[in-house]
């Protein structure tokens, strides 16, 4: 069984499933931006291209802020060498994996649409004997569900969703996340949820490199062999948005492994992004973002639940936007961790980070993410939100959340 999905460029494609909860859920949801502008609109709507901090000056050479500047160089990182290539020196012995190492400075132009499309998907897959493990308290293993293709163009139907690209030891990969409101700064947010394995390796490793969010990824859900002569808007209709930080629980970064572990109840993170080009703030860009629900209600009170998602893996390719809704049930890999939430869903690797929602008070709200799944690709399962990741959420917005 296979743990978190995301996808890297050498090996086999994989990537995870994210569907939407029920009916009422899609209606409520209408994951639209009603104040935005994707592949369709005009180009007097599209975001401004005036330079800011994560911008390229007017000579082409990418402006790192000093404070980073200054933390890169603590760790031996030479600032112009780690832009000219020097990131892809994976020295295990120099890894920086500590919460505080995070580092990601903008290489402008570096994930060029056929860069995107050789990213293969991360994903964990569970194995038998972990899935076992907490059987005592795991539901019976939940009937398949197939993942349904999302309406285009994405950016009406689902513009919070979309990609998140990342570097790794294995090359390109890529996983899924959201757009989320900030409470702190209402209508300006520029946070992203995803999956920890999607940003760090967890106990053996450290962060990965280059972290990339592209909402609304091929707005048009184009195929491969369209793609090859698209429009740049329509693969990025509102640009790429780095993540100027990330963070994610303590229990990934020191318990995740290649399939989870003991990590994969926590595996949740949350991306600050900048705009590779532009000033404005995600939200207003995308024109939507979903309030998260950190209440973990159980697996009985959600009744359905939908996970969205960039699948990659066959019979999937990661080009499309996908959807599952079933009614979820608990998950354990162990009597000593939380459990987890499993719905039915063929997705695979890709769909990690995904968000999983669920309606409350008639509106949608986000209230998991794709974690882990098995190596048949008949569920997924992700992790409780509650007060662990509501502190995470909340310190990510009240230090970086008005940059």
């Amino acid at each position: 069984m296979r743990s978190t999905r995301s996808t890297h460029a050498p090996a086999p494609r994989r990537r995870r499933r994210a569907v939407l909860a029920a009916t009422g859920l899609v209606t409520a949801l209408a994951l639209t931006a009603t104040a935005c502008n994707g592949s369709d609109d005009k180009a007097s709507d599209k975001p401004d291209a005036t330079s800011s901090p994560a911008a390229a000056d007017g000579g082409g050479k990418v402006e790192i802020p000093a404070d980073l500047a200054g933390k890169l160089k603590e760790h031996g990182i030479d600032v112009d060498r780690w832009k000219d290539g020097g990131w892809k020196d994976w020295d295990k012995d120099k890894w920086l994996s500590d919460a505080k190492d995070f580092v990601n400075p903008v290489i402008e132009g570096l994930w060029k649409p056929e860069r995107m499309q050789s990213a293969e998907e991360a994903e964990k897959t569970v194995t038998t004997k972990d899935a076992s493990a907490g059987q005592g308290v795991s539901d019976p293993d939940p009937a398949p569900v197939r993942a349904q293709a999302e309406k285009t163009p994405y950016h009406r139907n689902a513009a919070p969703v979309g990609k998140v690209f990342f570097d790794s030891p294995d090359g390109p990969a890529v996983c899924s996340g959201t757009v989320v409101k900030d409470v702190n700064h209402p209508g300006k947010s520029n946070l992203v949820w995803t999956a920890g394995h999607c940003v760090h390796a967890g106990g053996d490793g450290g962060w990965y490199r280059n972290i990339v969010f592209v909402p609304a990824y091929n707005d048009l859900g184009k195929s491969e062999a369209e793609l090859t002569n698209a429009n740049p808007t329509e693969i990025a209709p509102y640009g790429n948005w780095w993540a100027n930080w990330a963070s994610t629980s303590n229990q990934w970064i020191h318990g995740g492994s290649e399939t989870g572990g003991d990590g994969a109840a926590y595996d949740y993170a949350v991306l600050h992004v900048k705009p590779e080009q532009g000033a404005k703030s995600l939200e207003e860009t995308v024109g939507a973002a979903l309030d998260v629900d950190f209440s973990a209600p159980s697996a009985a009170e959600s009744r359905k639940m939908g996970a969205w998602g960039y699948p990659a893996a066959p019979p999937y390719n990661g080009e499309k936007m996908f959807k599952c809704i079933d009614v979820p049930g608990r998950f354990s890999l162990s009597p000593s961790l939380p459990t987890m939430y499993r719905i039915g869903c063929d997705m695979t690797g890709g769909s990690s980070g995904g968000g999983w929602f669920r309606v409350l008070n008639g509106k949608s709200v986000l209230v998991s993410n794709t974690s882990i799944g098995p190596a048949d690709n008949t569920w997924l399962a992700g992790p409780q939100l509650g007060r662990d990741a509501e502190a995470l959420y909340q310190n990510m917005s009240k230090t970086y959340g008005g940059q």
